[in-house]
């Protein structure tokens, strides 16, 4: 489990009740959204430039989110290809009262972008995550 207070994640937010579904939950399109922005920040950086998401996988909801959880997303880069960048993105929920519980992760892949808005390669040794 993380440490909430000292581990920085890649995004932090809170679920709202705009985020609910019929069932009370927050809807897991949400939750992927977040993941999603999370996950591009690190590859942005790796890329040093635009990136488009071009893949989820392995993904699996563990645990519902509530409103009011504060939603932590934590990232780490798996793999750097030619034109790709593959990021492991792991969230975790702290509630009001202080537990916390890990809601799902899953691997984004991303695709740096050229100017033209297809994709370009990597620069070898340009990394800085």
């Amino acid at each position: 489990m993380p440490d909430f207070d000292r581990d920085a994640p890649s995004m932090r937010t809170f679920a709202m009740p705009a985020d609910l579904n019929g069932n009370g939950q927050v809807f897991g399109g949400w939750v992927m959204s977040q993941m999603d922005l999370a996950g591009a920040a690190p590859a942005v950086r790796v890329a040093r430039g635009p990136v488009a998401t071009v893949g989820v996988e392995a993904m699996k909801f563990h645990r519902p989110v509530a409103v009011g959880d504060e939603v932590n997303c934590y990232t780490e880069v798996e793999r750097i290809g030619n034109t790709s960048i593959r990021v492991r993105v792991d969230v975790w929920v702290r509630r009001y009262d202080g537990t916390a519980y890990k809601v799902t992760e899953g691997v984004f892949t991303y695709v740096a972008l050229g100017k033209d808005g297809r994709p370009r390669p990597v620069v070898p040794g340009s990394v800085e995550v």
